[in-house]
């Protein structure tokens, strides 16, 4: 017979007082950090003895949570990535919000699993959604996904259209049942995502056509109509371009109204890639030519970049519901819906895409536009774009420094030159000055290469940053910059 003492175990805490304190201390250290982050330094080495720490091996036995937060203000507090500092610009990577931050808690406090069921978590998913396609401008009968990213939301996408593609009853007999290998077009500036789409939805990426781009990195949109006639003409069948709003290296904009137009012509799906600037489009500067969105198939953006919502989510937008819903929908044994109960309400959400594990990542971007409203969002985009058209101005006005490639959005590209240097000579002055800039823990940029020369890359989407940022930036470049000429002269 079964032993009755050990078959009420839980995970709870014995002492819901103490747990109910702690958990108030760990908000309490949480608004410290937020209200003193401008002047903590953005960014620390891990000493070895942390990473020592961080390398054991699983405990047998439980310890106290006290004594874990304990640790965790010793060994992972203070070495964060530093995204939440107001000089953080490396990689377009948001800062979050206290709300933000304070929704999640409540949504895994909540835990549900938001893929299907009558609950309020799955309304709330369908609002959010719904919130995004109008800040899109998209059709209301058009459908939508949350998902983890731009990358998750470019590959749903991608899937959509290729199951879509004529009536080759792909996703039921695969791709042998197409005629011929069907082609995708983007440029060369395109997210990396966009080729592991390729990869993963069968396409292979010589299936991926990459297209040149013109002096501002946007696509050649003479290039591009050539490949497709090209490839036309060769037995093969193109069916997607992507264009892109706000490419990662220099927040270039793609031609999207001659895309579309020539997406039209041949009948090919029209993708945009927005996981960056897709947002832009609530900057009046930006609304124009970012226009034709409206007008795309599908749609991928990232909320964690411009809406500034703690990490992780982005979404999916889909013209046609069918369509979409055609790709993903399954309904095995065990997610039969009911018409009552617990097991009915909305359409689940795994007819959407891929995964049937979901948080309640719509809370956060649910409470953040009611704190805020669509205006406030609009203010915050344009505030970033302004601010990098002035680190372009403060870089311009310098001779000391090179403007290296049209500013776009909310992306300056720039370097420090020195008379008589080389260009590799040019390449270790400024990853010299990127590195020492984020081990003095001033700011962090990150870099990149345009046209073979090594830049340094200010990707701002941090709602911390003011215009004084910008100056201190440029101020503290040319004061490493300058140490190391005279260290090495």
């Amino acid at each position: 017979m079964t032993e009755k003492k050990n078959i009420n175990l839980t995970l709870d805490p014995e002492n819901w007082e103490s747990m109910r304190q702690l958990g108030h201390q760990m908000i309490d250290d949480l608004f410290d950090y937020w209200k003193g982050i401008r002047e903590e330094k953005i960014w620390k080495p891990i000493p070895s003895e942390v990473k020592e720490f961080l390398d054991q091996p699983i405990p047998e036995l439980g310890q106290d949570p006290e004594t874990i937060y304990q640790e965790f203000k010793n060994n992972i507090f203070p070495y964060n990535k530093g995204n939440v500092h107001p000089r953080f610009f490396a990689w377009i990577q948001g800062t979050g919000t206290p709300l933000g931050v304070l929704a999640d808690l409540l949504a895994s406090g909540m835990n549900p699993n938001v893929a299907i069921g009558e609950h309020a978590a799955m309304y709330v998913d369908r609002q959010v959604v719904n919130w995004c396609k109008q800040l899109m401008n998209f059709p209301s009968d058009a459908s939508g996904i949350l998902v983890s990213g731009g990358s998750m939301a470019n590959i749903t996408a991608l899937t959509v259209a290729r199951n879509s593609f004529r009536d080759e009853k792909i996703r039921t007999i695969g791709l042998k049942s197409a005629s011929a290998q069907l082609v995708l077009y983007c440029s060369v500036e395109t997210h990396s995502c966009i080729q592991k789409a390729a990869e993963i939805i069968g396409l292979g990426t010589e299936a991926v056509r990459k297209i040149g781009v013109n002096e501002s990195y946007e696509m050649k949109v003479e290039e591009l109509e050539a490949q497709i006639q090209q490839d036309m003409q060769k037995g093969l069948l193109p069916f997607c371009i992507v264009g892109t709003s706000g490419t990662v290296n220099t927040g270039a904009i793609d031609p999207m109204d001659d895309l579309l137009a020539i997406s039209k012509k041949y009948g090919l799906w029209f993708h945009v890639d927005g996981a960056y600037g897709a947002l832009a489009k609530l900057d009046p500067k930006y609304a124009g030519p970012l226009k034709a969105i409206e007008e795309a198939d599908s749609l991928a953006f990232d909320l964690h970049k411009w809406l500034y919502v703690p990490y992780e989510v982005g979404c999916t937008l889909i013209r046609d519901a069918k369509k979409h819903r055609d790709s993903f929908a399954l309904t095995p044994n065990y997610l039969i819906q009911e018409s009552r109960g617990l097991s009915g309400g909305l359409d689940s959400i795994n007819n959407y895409g891929f995964e049937l594990s979901r948080g309640f990542k719509a809370l956060k971007i649910w409470m953040s536009l009611k704190e805020h409203g669509r205006e406030k969002y609009a203010q915050m985009i344009a505030q970033n774009n302004r601010q990098a058209e002035y680190l372009a101005e403060l870089v311009n006005g310098n001779p000391k420094l090179e403007l290296m490639a049209p500013v776009s959005m909310s992306i300056t590209c720039f370097r420090m030159i020195q008379p008589g240097y080389v260009e590799s000579q040019l390449r270790e002055l400024n990853r010299e000055i990127l590195l020492r800039l984020q081990e003095e823990g001033i700011a962090s940029p990150s870099s990149t290469i345009l046209n073979g020369k090594y830049t340094l890359r200010v990707a701002n989407v941090n709602q911390r940053t003011r215009m004084e940022d910008m100056d201190l930036l440029v101020k503290e470049v040319l004061r490493i910059g300058t140490e190391i000429f005279e260290s090495n002269n």
